[in-house]
């Protein structure tokens, strides 16, 4: 059986993919001297976040997913980041190819919160490889690749922040039930508001109280009436 063996050189924010995209370098070895006509791969990447140490602000940013640092013993679980496919082509000993990761900045997804609230450094990554390989010389034998093949890469914290700015320049990204976004529409066309900044920051304005606003006051419907009574 062919040994095949996998290492992550780099990687770096694609500036022309139509969404957030992250294009990580792959040297994929196999055996000396057996011909690789095709690999067909699947790579599963997921977050280590137990192999890098963490500031107050990004503790802070993290009790979302992790809790309090006390509990970081038991909590600090790896995170789903993403699962591709790639088909790489014949080659006789090493060879280089790309893995194209798209992303996204929907702070619903525990990968991209971690990711969010990172102040700086790197980001611990393991590479989980399996997949099919034909091989041979004199015709095609369909060899499986170990489910145990694996590589472990450190992402730059920047070069994620440069994939983010390049497609949501210095702005967030929130998705919302649709019934919410239909009520949101509604109070901004009542309001004649310009743009959902300025529908958002409407609504932070009517919030005076501690904690969420209620109702009635995110919606921009007045409050309901109270009538005093008096006893007789």
């Amino acid at each position: 059986m062919t040994e095949f063996t996998f290492a992550c050189t780099g990687v770096r924010a694609d500036p022309y993919a139509a969404g957030p995209s992250l294009v990580f370098r792959l040297r994929v070895t196999a055996s000396p001297g057996v011909r690789v006509h095709a690999l067909a791969l699947r790579c599963q990447i997921r977050v280590e976040p137990a192999r890098r140490r963490y500031g107050p602000a990004e503790a802070d940013g993290l009790a979302d997913l992790f809790g309090a640092p006390s509990r970081w013993g038991s909590t600090l679980q790896p995170v789903q980041f993403a699962q591709v496919p790639a088909m790489i082509p014949s080659f006789t000993g090493e060879t280089e190819t790309d893995l194209v990761v798209p992303c996204t900045y929907d702070m619903d997804i525990a990968a991209t919160r971690y990711f969010a609230a990172l102040q700086g450094g790197e980001v611990p990554l393991l590479m989980l490889f399996s997949g099919t390989a034909f091989t041979g010389e004199g015709g095609f034998h369909v060899e499986p690749v170990p489910w145990d093949r694996e590589a472990a890469y450190r992402m730059p914290v920047a070069v994620w922040r440069e994939m983010v700015e390049q497609h949501f320049p210095g702005c967030g990204w929130l998705r919302l039930p649709s019934d919410t976004m239909a009520d949101l529409l509604a109070f901004r066309s009542r309001h004649a508001l310009p743009s959902w900044e300025a529908t958002v920051r409407a609504l932070l304005d009517t919030a005076t109280t501690p904690g969420p606003p209620p109702v009635a006051a995110r919606l921009g419907a007045a409050p309901p009436r109270v009538t005093e009574r008096t006893a007789p």
